[in-house]
């Protein structure tokens, strides 16, 4: 699956997901920060988006620290399946 692909599941799922009002997958950016100031996510949503990840891709994320790293951006996030899934 390429990086692309992943990307554009991940705003999918994300919008369809976490049921956010007013947005869309146009609206999600690669560079879009997904907690605070950027998309505006909160812990409920981080457990809902760790589910979303195993779910549409297989890939578990393992701790907190994990989830803090792979959670930066949609971009780092999407570098992140990618990885996990080549390896």
């Amino acid at each position: 699956m390429t990086r692309d692909v992943i990307l554009d599941k991940l705003k999918k799922a994300i919008v369809e997901e976490l049921y956010l009002e007013d947005v869309t997958e146009e609206d999600l950016s690669e560079d879009m920060v997904l907690f605070g100031e950027g998309l505006g996510l909160d812990s409920i949503d981080a457990v809902e988006l760790v589910v979303i990840v195993e779910k549409h891709f297989g890939v578990a994320v393992k701790n907190a620290d994990e989830a803090k790293t792979a959670f930066a951006s949609l971009g780092v996030l999407a570098s992140f399946i990618e990885e996990r899934l080549a390896g």
